[in-house]
C-alpha cells in the first residue's frame, strides 16, 4: 500500500512521506561519488563593506556569478556532490534574521545543484576562522563564545533549516567550517579541554536545532568537523559523535606536503590510518577540503610545479579514499576565475584524475577548455605601467623554461605599439629594497602597424626561465583595448594558450562563445579590478603581516 501512495502522491508530500526512507550517511558518502568545493563565491566577504546587491557580495572576491551552466558542466564531467560554502555574517541584522534576497540567492544556487542530480552541502564558513585586523569572528572554539552566541548560532541554523526541510536526501548540512579558538590555534585549541569541549557543543546545538524543526530535516544527513577541521589524530579523536541515528558524518581538511611520489603515498597512508582509528570507527567521514597546494610553510603549487606528483597524488588519494568509504571535496580549483563563466575546465588534466581515479574510465564525460571557447577581454587601464598577465600571476612559482619556450604572440583590436609593451619576469636577480624578490626584466614593445604581435624571448636578458608575462600600458592616461588571443611559442614552433587575469592598475571583462558554432552565446564577467588582499574575513589588507590571505581569488600563507 505504501508504494501505491508514493507513485500518486504529489511531489511536496513525497518528499515528506520518503523522510522516513532516508539513505543512511555511510550511504549518502558513497553514493556522492567525487565531490567539488564552489569555493571564494558565497563564502567570499568583506566586513568593511555594506551589500546592496547579492551579487557584490557574492563577487567580491574576484569569482564571477554562478551560473547554472558551471553546475550542469560539473555534473557532464563525472561529479556527483558540491559543497557550497556560506558565509552569513554580513547578511545577519541585530537580531540574527538573514536578509531574504541571500536566503534567496542561496536556494538559487543550491538548487542548481540539485537540478542537476548532485549531492550539495551548504554550511557557516567565514563566521569562523582567524581574527585578522578590526574583524574579529563571531564564532569561537571556546567556552564563553559558545555560552555568548548559542542563541544566535542556533537561530541562524533555524532559519536556514525551515527554508530547506523540504529538500530529499540530497541536500545535507554542516555545522561549521574551521572553527577556532580565542586564541586563533591551529590544528588543535591551546586549551585542549575547553576548546574541544566547545566544538562539542556547538555540533550538539546544530544537530539539535536542525531536527526541530522537523520535515525531512529529522532524518536529514549533517556534517560536524572537527577543531579547525584539523586532521591530527587528536583533534579527530576528540570529536564527538552527537547523536547515534545514522545520520552524522565527520569531516575534515586535509592539504598536502608531498616533496615527491613516495611521500605523497606515505603522507595520505597516514591520514587514511588516522581517519580509520579515530573517525571511521564511529561514523562515515568526508575530506571536505583537499588540493595539489599548500600555503604552509610556503605558498606551493605541486600542480603547477611538480605536475607529475600533483596528479600521482590525486590518483592515489581518490583510490583510496574510494577504498575505505571516505568522501572527498576538491577545494575550488579545476574551473577558477573567468573559467567559470564559460564554462570551461583551466586543470581538465586534474579534473580527468580525479573521475579516472574513482570510476576507472572517463568515457562518457566531458571537459571542455578554454581552447573549446572564442574569448575576447576588454581590458581598461587607470594607471600608467598597470599590468595584465599573460601568464602567471604574483602568487605562482611555476617557470616557462626557455629551452621550450622561445616567445608569445598577442592579437589585439588594434595597433597599440606606441601605448602598450610586453614586459616578461625572469630568473630572480636579488633582493628589491623592501626585502622582496628582484627579477630580471625584459621589455618587448609591439609591432607597429598590427594588431598582431610576434615576440621573442631574449635568454641573455632573463636567464633560464619565465615566471609571468605581462601587458603593460606606457600612457598615464585611461586607456582601454581588446585582446582576442594570446598564446605562448614553444620552441618547436607549436602554440599554448595563456591565462588573462588582472595584474595591477586594470580592470577585465570578457565575451565568450562556443567554438564552431552558428549561434553565439555570449557571457561576461567583471574581474576584480585590482591586485587587492583580503584576510580571510574579507577585510582589505594594505601592509599585511604573517597570516594567510586571498588575493585573486587564491589563498596564500605572508610568513
Amino acid at each position: 500500500m505504501k508504494k501505491i501512495l508514493l507513485l500518486v502522491c504529489s511531489a511536496m508530500l513525497c518528499t515528506s512521506l520518503q523522510a522516513v526512507d532516508f539513505e543512511t550517511a555511510k550511504d549518502a558518502v558513497k553514493n556522492m561519488g567525487v565531490g567539488w568545493n564552489l569555493g571564494n563565491t558565497l563564502d567570499a566577504n568583506d566586513a568593511t563593506k555594506t551589500w546592496t546587491t547579492t551579487a557584490q557580495h557574492e563577487t567580491c572576491w574576484g569569482q564571477p556569478v554562478t551560473k547554472p551552466e558551471l553546475l550542469k558542466m560539473m555534473k557532464e564531467a563525472g561529479f556527483g556532490a558540491i559543497r557550497v560554502p556560506i558565509t552569513w555574517y554580513q547578511e545577519m541584522d541585530t537580531n540574527g534574521k538573514v536578509n531574504d534576497a541571500w536566503m534567496k540567492r542561496v536556494k538559487e544556487v543550491v538548487d542548481y545543484v540539485i537540478d542537476n542530480g548532485m549531492y550539495c552541502i551548504i554550511n557557516v564558513h567565514h563566521d569562523t576562522g582567524a581574527d585578522e585586523g578590526n574583524y574579529k569572528s563571531w564564532l569561537k572554539a571556546s567556552s564563553s563564545s559558545y555560552d555568548k552566541n548559542k542563541a544566535k548560532y542556533e537561530g541562524l541554523w533555524k532559519q536556514i533549516a525551515e527554508k530547506f526541510k523540504d529538500y530529499d536526501q540530497k541536500l545535507l548540512f554542516e555545522a561549521y567550517n574551521e572553527m577556532l579558538d580565542e586564541k586563533n590555534t591551529w590544528n588543535e585549541p591551546a586549551d585542549k579541554t575547553d576548546g574541544y569541549k566547545a566544538i562539542n557543543s556547538y555540533a550538539k546545538s546544530f544537530v539539535t536545532t536542525v531536527r526541530a524543526t522537523g520535515g525531512n530535516n529529522k532524518n536529514r544527513n549533517l556534517v560536524v568537523n572537527t577543531y579547525s577541521a584539523s586532521s591530527t589524530a587528536e583533534a579527530m579523536k576528540q570529536l564527538e559523535l552527537p547523536e547515534e541515528t545514522g545520520h552524522i558524518i565527520f569531516q575534515l581538511h586535509s592539504y598536502p606536503n608531498w616533496k615527491s611520489e613516495s611521500n605523497a603515498k606515505n603522507e595520505i597512508d597516514n591520514l587514511i590510518s588516522n581517519i580509520k582509528s579515530n573517525l571511521l570507527n564511529r561514523a562515515p567521514v568526508i575530506v571536505g577540503e583537499y588540493a595539489t597546494f599548500t600555503t604552509w610553510p610556503a605558498n606551493l603549487d605541486y600542480y603547477a610545479t611538480d605536475r607529475k606528483v600533483a596528479l600521482y597524488a590525486m590518483d592515489y588519494f581518490i583510490k583510496k579514499t574510494k577504498e575505505e568509504g571516505i568522501g572527498t571535496f576538491y577545494w575550488m580549483g579545476l574551473s577558477d576565475g573567468v573559467n567559470r563563466t564559460l564554462p570551461a575546465f583551466h586543470q581538465a588534466d586534474l579534473a580527468q584524475t580525479l573521475i579516472k581515479a574513482y570510476y576507472g574510465s572517463t568515457d562518457g564525460y566531458k571537459y571542455p577548455t578554454p581552447d573549446d571557447f572564442q574569448t575576447v577581454y576588454t581590458v581598461s587601464y587607470n594607471s600608467q605601467w598597470g599590468e595584465l598577465f599573460l601568464y602567471g600571476d604574483w602568487n605562482s612559482s611555476a617557470t616557462l623554461k626557455l629551452t621550450e619556450y622561445k616567445g608569445v604572440r598577442i592579437e589585439l583590436d588594434n595597433d597599440y605599439s606606441s601605448k602598450l609593451q610586453i614586459k616578461v619576469y625572469g630568473d630572480k636577480d636579488g633582493k628589491n629594497t623592501d626585502g622582496s624578490d628582484k627579477f630580471k626584466e625584459q621589455y618587448i614593445p609591439l609591432t607597429a602597424g598590427s594588431n598582431t604581435s610576434t615576440l621573442d624571448f631574449d635568454a641573455t636578458t632573463l636567464g633560464s626561465t619565465v615566471l609571468r608575462i605581462t601587458l603593460q600600458a606606457l600612457e598615464g592616461t585611461a586607456l582601454t583595448a581588446k585582446v582576442n588571443d594570446a598564446k605562448l611559442i614553444k620552441t618547436d614552433g607549436s602554440e599554448v594558450s595563456g591565462a588573462i587575469s588582472v595584474g595591477w592598475g586594470c580592470s577585465v571583462t570578457s565575451e565568450s562563445s562556443p567554438k564552431p558554432t552558428a549561434i553565439q552565446r555570449i557571457h561576461a564577467n567583471q574581474s576584480v579590478t585590482d591586485n587587492t588582499i583580503y584576510n580571510l574575513h574579507g577585510q582589505r589588507m594594505q601592509n599585511p603581516q604573517k597570516g594567510i590571505y586571498i588575493r585573486n581569488g587564491k589563498k596564500y600563507v605572508m610568513k
